[in-house]
């Protein structure tokens, strides 16, 4: 068996942690992870392990240490940080930093850390609903000045995309024209967790599409590269100028957020996210067909409880029947 290497101190592994994860999952896990690094080397300096010390002198303790400092968090928070810092420790195992009990490590996650509550999805329907009935117009208003053409072209294509097919926003920010399948009226995209998935569209969120790569064609044309290798979602500022570069997720954000404010005004808008359209496809989904294995596939969750916690809001039924029931109750109390 190999021995652990020596020389590196617990910030210099930790860094190379927070690189790998940079590598290999989204922006948004990264900097969450990070937060959860950072609050994890100022619980150790509280326990005299300074982040300075070398990385062998960790063990399992610190995540006992850890989840005691958490306990004043919310439990989600404690979940995340802990998954985080959870991660750090296999690290230190594969890459034979430090000897980490790994078994030992998932007992005491297990016996300390409390359960996350599941929180219900909420998010306002109606208000994405007049959002996207909005920029469906835009058509009727277009613009004379060229870039703000392709900018209301293009959000009405973005927004249209996130409502029709559950692309979370950076999966949808990285598409490829070559992605789309027009025949077919699909993609093949590398989701969440490295896997690969099939995303369904539907024909307004295509034609949105087409409307807004048609007008698109000059730039594409003269950009000296395969139509198929440009991104879906462009850049139309100053700083892209006549290049084609992909739209950032905080594009994709603030797409979101000036539409709504557009649409809805400032106070409406604060409720919407990008996130606010997976949960309208996953509903919509469920209000029309009922079927939760459907709505799970669709939406690529990894568990079906995941997509459960969706159902009640789609439970039309199960509202009509329970008034139905009780309001008739009480009338016939009231005839007595």
């Amino acid at each position: 068996m190999k021995t652990p290497e020596t020389g590196k101190t617990i910030a210099e592994a930790a860094q190379g942690y927070l690189e790998a994860v940079r590598a290999a999952r989204s922006g948004n896990t990264a900097r969450t992870y990070a937060n959860a690094m950072a609050a994890f080397l100022r619980v150790l300096r509280e326990y005299q392990l300074e982040p300075e010390s070398p990385v062998s002198a960790l063990n399992e303790n610190g995540i006992i240490w850890l989840l005691s400092y958490l306990n004043v968090f919310s439990s989600a928070t404690e979940h995340l940080y802990t998954q985080a810092v959870k991660g750090f420790y296999q690290y230190l195992a594969a890459e034979q930093l430090s000897e980490i009990n790994l078994s030992r490590l998932e007992q005491l996650i297990r016996r300390r850390s409390r359960r996350t509550g599941q929180r219900m999805p909420q998010f306002p329907r109606e208000d994405i609903e007049r959002l996207l009935k909005f920029v469906n117009n835009f058509t009727n208003n277009l613009s004379d000045n060229p870039i703000e053409r392709l900018r209301a072209l293009r959000d009405r294509a973005f927004l249209l995309t996130l409502a029709d097919t559950g692309l979370r926003v950076h999966e949808a920010c990285s598409l490829r024209r070559g992605d789309i399948d027009w025949q077919e009226h699909r993609a093949i995209i590398i989701g969440k967790g490295d896997k690969q998935a099939v995303v369904r569209f539907s024909t307004r969120s295509l034609q949105a599409l087409k409307d807004y790569l048609s007008a698109r064609a000059a730039l594409d044309g003269s950009s000296g590269r395969p139509l198929s290798s440009l991104p879906l979602f462009a850049r139309h500022d100053r700083g892209a100028g006549r290049k084609v570069k992909p739209i950032t997720t905080a594009t994709g954000r603030n797409i979101v957020n000036e539409r709504a404010r557009q649409a809805l005004g400032e106070e409406a808008a604060r409720s919407i996210t990008p996130h606010s359209f997976r949960h309208y496809f996953v509903t919509t989904v469920l209000r029309a067909s009922g079927n939760l294995k459907l709505a799970q596939a669709l939406a690529r969750h990894a568990s079906i409880q995941v997509t459960q916690r969706y159902a009640h809001l789609s439970d039309d039924e199960l509202d009509r029947r329970y008034h139905e029931i009780f309001e008739h109750k009480t009338d016939r109390h009231e005839d007595r």
